[in-house]
């Protein structure tokens, strides 16, 4: 099936990544993501490749700016905690969501 190109794993891990990067989710999950369906480690990181391009910065601004309207109404600490593990478990690394949360809630959350 391969060699007819039914299956290719490389097509289906650059798919993944495309279409789940637009809503929100960081390299680590989408690498998680890929290994919990069988892709090799080689594939999955020619896939993330394509996405390491754009900004992550930028993409977690964005994951934060549409979860913070939820969070507004608890205190700010506790909003800065929530929005912290929310991004974690979105994929990004902790360094930058611990920078998005400083920006988004003027709470050093550590």
């Amino acid at each position: 099936m391969a060699a007819r190109g039914y299956l290719d794993d490389a097509a289906y891990a650059r798919h993944w990544v495309t279409t789940r990067t637009p809503r929100g989710y960081g390299a680590a999950r989408l690498r998680a993501e890929l290994r919990a369906r069988g892709v090799a480690p080689r594939v999955i990181e020619a896939a993330l490749a394509t996405v390491d391009a754009d900004d992550p910065l930028a993409r977690a601004r964005e994951a934060a700016r549409r979860r913070l309207p939820a969070l507004r109404r608890t205190r700010p600490e506790r909003a800065a905690a929530r929005l912290r593990d929310y991004l974690l478990r979105r994929g990004f690394a902790a360094s930058l969501v611990m920078r998005v949360v400083r920006e988004a809630t003027g709470v050093a959350d550590d």
